[in-house]
């Protein structure tokens, strides 16, 4: 049987894996998800990203991708007309030169602040949880605020449509609401950050994204089972 022309190697609860199957499903890009095996890096996956060694690795007719945010820049513009052959397929980065780089910088921010805090709220990471949980609280603020300027009064960071900066924030959801229940704490929380909750629900109910991102009892199921595992097969890979 003949290898599928695109295939994403991966874990189905990492961030990063979940950013590139949202930008494929987004594109109605058919694939082949080749899943890993937690605690341990396939030959394929070492083979295919031999430098960092950690997933998600994008093949496409064999040729290797890596780095999340890359992989989604890199579907954009692979398959900026639909796969099917009819209609354009909706743009993930924004057009704008300006927008564009506003998106990349926010999508880096929470980068940077919130897989950290998720880590040390689930104890993947030994770490001081009230702070990690008053650092993410104040993340999310931020970012309720960016949704406000940059969405311009619609639906997703990116307007009308699902963009590049909806697909990397919503990709770490699933994990934000697995530790408000492991951790016992409030982090989307309406009062406080309301746009953002209206959009995170919003956007999980999306089509290209509601079989990437399951419930978060999924997500603490995961945490419990795999526990110490979750660092290096998830950790910091972008």
């Amino acid at each position: 049987m003949s290898e599928a022309a695109v295939r994403v190697i991966g874990l189905w609860a990492s961030p990063y894996v979940i950013r590139v199957l949202i930008a494929l499903k987004l594109k109605g890009v058919e694939y082949e998800f080749v899943e890993e095996v937690v605690g341990k890096k396939s030959e394929l996956l070492l083979r295919s990203n031999p430098v960092h060694k950690k997933i998600p690795v994008l093949l496409h007719h064999g040729k290797p991708v890596s780095e999340s945010l890359v992989i989604v820049q890199y579907i954009d513009e692979v398959w900026s007309s639909s796969s099917s052959g009819g209609a354009p397929a909706a743009a993930i980065l924004p057009a704008d030169p300006y927008t564009r780089a506003v998106h990349r910088f926010w999508a880096q921010y929470a980068d940077d602040k919130v897989p950290s805090a998720v880590r040390i709220l689930k104890g993947t990471d030994a770490g001081d949880k009230e702070q990690a949980a008053g650092q993410l609280a104040a993340a999310l603020q931020l970012l309720e605020q960016a949704f406000v300027e940059l969405s311009h009064g619609k639906r997703y960071f990116g307007g009308d449509s699902v963009a590049y900066l909806d697909i990397a924030l919503v990709s770490h959801v699933g994990w934000v609401k697995a530790v408000e229940k492991i951790a016992g704490v409030a982090l989307l929380d309406k009062a406080k950050v309301p746009n953002l909750v209206a959009w995170a629900d919003r956007l999980c109910a999306h089509p290209a994204v509601a079989d990437a991102i399951p419930d978060a009892d999924k997500f603490v199921e995961y945490s419990v089972k795999y526990g110490s595992f979750s660092k290096p097969i998830n950790g910091p890979a972008k």
